[in-house]
């Protein structure tokens, strides 16, 4: 982490869990265990329906809630779909985008995940941006390659000035939900290429100052490690964000100095 120039976020994907009544005991038990120390912000998304009660709980802290998808339209016929501006007129504040789920299981192409980009950053929401190789493509050796081909892809059309308000994740697909973990000098090395494409792209003042978190199956036993490499700023926590002992354990972590 560099504090000197950018926000640590660690942040909790609850991907499909947890229904209402448990988000309302978990934001709870939550809000009342949060450190006093300030020197990381925490975000939690969860499933559409779960997000007033987040929200309700979660207002006067330090929590912002954040939702895990959304249409890249404004409006129209979209069966089942969540807008932008619904969930910003829900005080939703972050917003998973390209998440190798959606990728993988619903077909999000490259164009419509930066037509979501762009979706969310007009209706005033911080995306998470999430980008990541698979095994296949780490053992060719073309992490690097394919990383930067995502980030070109959904920043497209994206200003420098909209750019200070996106989160990067990285997330290599090979260490999700799977208890595999890149090594802390692999984490490090991608964040670190992920800020080089960032400074070509954006310029360095840009660059330095943006939040690039890593995914993939951090948790309270490897999180110090994974937070001590100069380019990762935060965690997008999966399994380990639905036990709260365990988000509070990486939040501390994320806190020290």
């Amino acid at each position: 982490m560099n504090r000197k120039y950018r926000k640590t976020i660690i942040a909790g994907n609850w991907k499909m869990h947890k229904t209402a009544s448990q988000t309302k005991v978990f934001a709870e038990r939550l809000k009342g265990a949060l450190p006093r120390v300030k020197r990381c912000s925490i975000v939690l998304c969860v499933p559409y329906v779960d997000i007033p009660a987040a929200v309700k709980i979660l207002k006067d802290s330090r929590v912002a809630v954040g939702a895990q998808n959304l249409h890249w339209e404004a409006s129209g016929p979209f069966t089942g779909e969540i807008s932008a501006a619904m969930l910003a007129d829900l005080d939703v504040k972050y917003v998973i985008i390209g998440h190798s789920e959606r990728r993988e299981y619903f077909g999000e192409s490259d164009l419509i995940i930066n037509k979501k980009i762009h979706a969310a950053l007009n209706a005033g929401l911080r995306p998470i941006l999430c980008v990541g190789e698979d095994l296949e493509q780490r053992d060719l050796g073309v992490t690097l390659e394919f990383i930067s081909y995502q980030l070109k892809a959904a920043l497209a059309g994206v200003s420098s000035e909209e750019m200070r308000r996106v989160v990067i994740a990285y997330e290599p697909i090979w260490a999700i939900g799977t208890g595999n973990t890149a090594t802390p000098e692999q984490a490090g090395e991608v964040c670190a290429a992920i800020r080089g494409v960032l400074r070509k792209l954006y310029g360095a003042r840009i660059a330095r100052s943006t939040t690039i978190q890593y995914g993939g199956s951090m948790n309270e036993t490897n999180a110090e490690a994974l937070l001590r490499q100069e380019d990762v700023d935060g965690g997008l926590i999966g399994t380990a964000a639905l036990d709260t002992e365990k988000f509070l354990q990486i939040i501390q972590t994320a806190n020290q100095d």
